[in-house]
């Protein structure tokens, strides 16, 4: 590391007696020749009076201010409405970055109102990562910036009703999670890329939106996938290690979270805080894996913390009720109202018609057989009364 340091220039503290007479002759000469000078001057002050008045004008006319250029992915955005960027689904979790689950799972327990932009993976933020959001023109990237920001800008605080002493185990929990526990799940991940996408059923053709064959995306997939991720692994330092060293290593950090969360519903109490979406969004990446892929982290989990299980399903329940629609259909906007189409429009338009219909003809068969029915009544009160006459 390199550091800038500044140097100071100091100035002479006195003048010599030759060089205050070279300064004096200087002075003299410019004196001579002041005459000319101002004679060149007046004559440059001697411009026609329409040049001056145009000089003036353009001096008073302001120059437009340049047009702020619109630098967001999506330009025709909605005020404060907040649009995701993230991965796709699959068919067993809405993401396989914790990280992005992360800052969805904050939108919604906050309910605030959001989008996912369906990119393909085209896009990455200006650090070059996913997630990021964009508001209101501009873009936030990195999870942990994302929920400070829009907490800000919405004033959505989960953590306000810790005292500073949970604040300070909430951030040592969260420091663990993702700068160890992360990585634990990522060393698996680089060393099996082939049972990370059986185990989560990803389709890669949806997920790049071509229409590539899935057995050649799936070879690149692996090859560069595990190449690129197994680097990064290393250079952490979690890539020395051997298998049974790194699933200890996670088997520790879900035993801390065990401990920490007891028979809590939440970690804090009864209310989720910023640890609890944390938590959850790296655990359901350790849970919800396909049974059948084999997968110790996971086994552990189910078999030692029970709990964290519970925790899961309750953050499930209380942050993506539509989770099945979610990991059945892979849209990205089920929490959104689907906008009618016009054929089911009309459909449904028709068929109301047909019932009003349907039910008018009803009223005026049952307004007949009334006026019949009042007929034959009357016909019959005529009858009674002739036979009574007849009688008499």
């Amino acid at each position: 590391m390199t550091m800038a340091t500044e140097t100071e220039n100091n100035a002479p503290a006195g003048e010599t007696k030759d060089i205050k007479d070279v300064k004096d002759m200087k002075e003299a000469l410019k004196d001579e020749t002041s005459d000319n000078k101002q004679q060149q001057e007046d004559t440059k002050d001697a411009a026609p009076a329409k040049e001056e008045k145009k000089d003036e004008a353009n001096a008073e006319t302001p120059a437009p201010a340049p047009a702020k250029t619109v630098t967001v992915h999506k330009p025709n955005f909605e005020k404060d409405i907040v649009y995701l960027y993230q991965f796709q689904r699959t068919p067993l979790l809405p993401s396989l970055s914790p990280y992005c689950l992360k800052v969805e799972t904050w939108l919604r327990i906050n309910g605030i109102k959001y989008e996912n932009v369906d990119h393909k993976l085209k896009f990455r933020s200006k650090k070059g990562q996913l997630p990021f959001v964009e508001l209101n023109g501009e873009e936030i990237a990195d999870s942990a910036i994302i929920l400070r920001e829009l907490g800000q800008k919405y004033g959505k605080d989960l953590d306000a009703g810790l005292t500073p002493e949970q604040r300070n185990i909430s951030h040592a929990m969260i420091s663990m999670i993702e700068n160890h526990l992360v990585w634990v799940v990522w060393w698996w991940r680089t060393k099996n890329p082939d049972l990370l996408l059986k185990g989560f059923k990803v389709n890669l053709q949806h997920a790049f939106g071509t229409r590539i064959p899935n057995a050649i995306l799936n070879f690149f997939f692996k090859f560069t996938f595990s190449r690129k991720c197994a680097r990064k692994v290393k250079a952490q330092g979690m890539g020395v290690h051997t298998a049974e060293e790194v699933a200890q290593f996670g088997c520790d950090d879900l035993k801390v979270l065990c401990d920490m969360l007891a028979d809590k519903p939440f970690f804090f109490g009864d209310e989720p805080t910023t640890l609890d979406v944390v938590a959850f969004s790296n655990l359901a990446q350790i849970l919800y894996i396909e049974k059948d892929t084999p997968y110790a982290l996971r086994d552990y989990m189910q078999e030692s913390c029970a709990n964290l299980v519970g925790h899961c399903s309750r953050m499930k329940e209380r942050c993506f009720p539509d989770w099945d629609d979610i990991c059945s259909t892979l849209d990205l906007n089920t929490h959104l109202p689907k906008p009618v189409k016009q054929e089911e429009k009309e459909s449904k338009e028709e068929a109301k018609e047909t019932k009003e219909s349907k039910e008018e003809k009803e009223g005026d068969k049952e307004k007949a057989d009334k006026e019949e029915k009042d007929v034959e009544k009357d016909k019959e009160v005529e009858e009674n009364k002739d036979k009574e006459k007849d009688g008499k």
